[in-house]
């Protein structure tokens, strides 16, 4: 039964990605208005939660509400707004990719076996890439395109993984 619900979760995750490339400003339109309505979702709750906690901690409850304001304040400007959506999912790459290059440089200085320079150099590498899918994320058009790519690829490996043979380490008890 697994199996064929990633079968059908890669299907849907390819013809996704298609319909994403294939219509780059209406995918990205509506990526936006999700995103800018679970934000405002999100911004809601921290307001319910401020006046929640206000009896309970005046400055968690202080922090909620700003939080809240913040929220909404961001999910009602990312609402449908593609430029919006565009802008800040290249801020996250570009700070993603930051990220990765110093904490791959930190592991090239600081890592003594092979496999591990290996995969601080990955991170580097990654993190370069992530800083020039930025610069194209701010178009909504390649934003559409890499979306639609990741998405395709995602499908592509759900037909090959199943999620449920990866091996889970157990912690054990010491």
């Amino acid at each position: 039964m697994a199996e064929n619900r990633n079968v059908l979760l890669g299907i849907l995750f390819i013809v996704l990605g298609i319909l994403v490339i294939s219509f780059p400003l209406i995918s990205v339109f509506t990526v936006s208005v999700l995103a800018g309505f679970a934000i405002l979702l999100l911004g809601i709750w921290f307001l319910a939660h401020s006046f929640e906690t206000w009896h309970e901690s005046k400055a968690a409850a202080i922090i909620n509400l700003l939080l809240a304001l913040f929220a909404i304040i961001v999910g009602l400007g990312m609402f449908g707004n593609v430029l919006a959506f565009s802008f800040l999912a290249s801020l996250w790459l570009y700070l993603s990719g930051f990220f990765l290059i110093i904490a791959g440089v930190v592991g090239l200085v600081t890592r003594e076996a092979k496999i591990n320079k290996g995969s601080a150099v990955l991170g580097v590498i990654l993190g370069i890439i992530y800083l020039i899918l930025g610069v194209y994320a701010l178009d909504p058009i390649y934003l559409a395109v890499i979306i639609g790519i990741w998405l395709f690829v995602d499908g592509v490996a759900l037909f090959f993984v199943n999620p449920l043979d990866i091996p889970v380490e157990e912690e054990s008890d010491k």
